[in-house]
């Protein structure tokens, strides 16, 4: 051993008699650290569209109406409507359109799978061609099972926002949670959020990416991070994501925030294409 290496050594051995025990082995009354992020996640749920026709109706169901949804939008969402909702070319397909249906200007349509299939943690991977057009409201995102936290309303029982996308800003990309303590009041930028400018994202498809642990919520564009909620340890008031989540794949249309700017009328029929979605789980969960 070379003079340099017999000095690293002895000064490890120093640093290492002089660091109090529970350094080294984790004190037992410190909070415990986030489990490490999982290097291996596992396929264990898809739809790839290769069935052309109505979605899978083993996977996906439809929300269903035209009141609003809590955000003064103008569309009604449909079920099993070609018009609205299909498989095409390897595709999923939402299409939104201008037309009267009872009492609403617009249809378009809402797949879940609630009822079908839920996650509680998992690497949730959507490869997705978003909507040109002012007025539009996308949105990859996905909401608890049972509604058990506080009141038992929104956004108490808590919101995952994969990708959201609003027309009068082309290629900005949102990623949000939502819940008591974060959550949006409108004109007021409370919730845990962040942007990403992805340029073509109305040409191009891209792969809209959620990794959700116990202790971390993560969001991606392709390969690039851009989103990270730590679990505070607060409880369920900034923490709700305790439960079986489903995924939800919409285009509104106008609204508080998609309407902000009005809707371009002259723009539809317009739809968010969908190439394929993947739902991963690591060993640890």
């Amino acid at each position: 051993m070379n003079p340099s290496a017999q000095s690293t050594t002895l000064a490890l051995q120093i640093l290492l008699l002089a660091t109090p025990i529970h350094s080294l082995i984790g004190d037992p009354d410190a909070d415990p650290l986030p489990s490490p992020v999982p290097t291996r996640w596992d396929l264990v749920w898809s739809d790839e569209f290769d069935e052309p026709g109505a979605p899978d109706s083993t996977k996906w169901d439809y929300d269903v109406g035209g009141h609003g949804w809590g955000n003064a939008e103008l569309q009604f969402y449909t079920r099993d409507r070609r018009e609205n909702a299909r498989v095409e070319n390897g595709r999923l397909i939402i299409e939104a359109r201008r037309e009267e249906w009872e009492g609403n200007e617009f249809t378009s349509a809402r797949l879940v799978t609630r009822g079908r299939q839920s996650w509680l943690h998992g690497r949730f991977e959507i490869r997705a061609r978003l909507p040109e057009g002012r007025g539009t409201w996308p949105a990859i995102w996905m909401l608890p099972d049972e509604w058990t936290h506080g009141s038992r309303q929104w956004p108490e029982v808590g919101e995952i926002d994969i990708m959201e996308h609003v027309g009068y800003e082309p290629g900005l990309i949102h990623a949000t949670v939502h819940s008591k303590k974060f959550f949006y009041r409108w004109n007021e930028n409370s919730p845990k959020t962040a942007t990403i400018e992805i340029p073509d994202a109305l040409s191009e498809f891209h792969t809209y990416v959620l990794e959700w642990t116990a202790d971390e919520l993560r969001a991606y564009v392709d390969d690039t991070l851009y989103f990270t909620y730590t679990n505070p340890g607060e409880g369920w008031t900034s923490w709700p994501y305790t439960g079986p989540f489903h995924l939800l794949l919409n285009v509104a249309v106008g609204g508080h925030w998609g309407g902000q700017k009005g809707v371009d009328e002259k723009a539809f029929p317009l739809r968010m294409e969908i190439d394929f979605v993947r739902v991963y789980q690591s060993s640890a969960d």
